[in-house]
């Protein structure tokens, strides 16, 4: 057998001779093939946004939702598997409730995506199950302020000012690296991540998309709700307006 996976990949338990874990690697690779998601802590709380791609034209629009609801300060955004994504979401839910009723008061955002991590990553150990197929981007507000974590399918959990996973997280992160989140609130930032959506979607494959925001702030009294679709409407045509721009100008230069 050799390490190329043959041999190696019929287990979530079985490690290459590299040491690596293909089923592990499989699972992340299907969050590539997702959309891209990206998220973005401003100085007055957390906005995430999903580009949701059509499949048909047939979909009803607002149908197949990658961004949820947990708490009334937690919002979390799905790249991956949406099957897989309801679970990791139906597990927040669960851990949230049951903080809730153990300790009184709402789950602190740090202590979910921790439970969540654990949860994850239980799913790598064992022959019988398999990695999840997603990444999940968690926005919170709570006594520590605004939030940003993502989960990855190995049960990797970092915390971010600015984070991106999906098809074109590469270029994605690249857009982000040059915001300054500090400066942002996020009205602002809703317009900067409908541009970065909108600059990475890649319309020759997949032409039809929608775009999803969530947001936790002050402007949102603290509590995670979906980006008004007028505002979201707005960002995304003139993002849009602008790429055009910028490709005509590119067409004639080429002329």
């Amino acid at each position: 057998m050799t390490s190329i996976g043959t041999g190696y990949d019929l287990s979530s338990s079985t490690f290459s001779p590299e040491g690596r874990v293909f089923q592990t690697e499989y699972a992340m690779k299907s969050v590539e093939n997702s959309g891209t998601a990206v998220g973005a802590r401003c100085s007055d709380g957390v906005v995430i946004a999903v580009e949701k791609v059509y499949h048909s034209r047939m979909m009803m629009k607002g149908s197949l939702r990658r961004v949820h609801f947990v708490e009334k300060h937690i919002g979390v955004g799905i790249a991956g598997l949406l099957p897989d994504g309801r679970q990791m979401v139906s597990k927040c839910r669960e851990e949230a409730t049951q903080y809730r009723e153990v300790y009184g008061e709402p789950v602190p955002g740090r202590v979910l995506v921790d439970r969540l991590a654990r949860f994850t990553h239980l799913y790598t150990l064992y022959w019988h199950v398999r990695s999840f197929g997603c990444s999940a981007l968690v926005a919170a507000y709570d006594a520590e302020g605004p939030q940003l974590y993502m989960v990855e399918p190995s049960g990797m959990l970092m915390r971010y000012n600015a984070c991106a996973t999906g098809k074109a997280k590469q270029q994605a992160k690249t857009e982000l690296e040059k915001l300054k989140l500090g400066e942002l609130t996020c009205r602002e930032a809703v317009t900067e991540l409908a541009k970065t959506i909108v600059n990475v979607h890649d319309s020759t494959k997949d032409k039809l998309y929608e775009l999803e925001m969530l947001w936790v702030c002050e402007e949102s009294g603290r509590t995670a709700q979906f980006v008004p679709q007028e505002l979201i409407d707005e960002a995304r045509k003139a993002a849009e307006d602008e790429k055009d721009r910028e490709d005509d100008d590119d067409d004639m230069d080429d002329a």
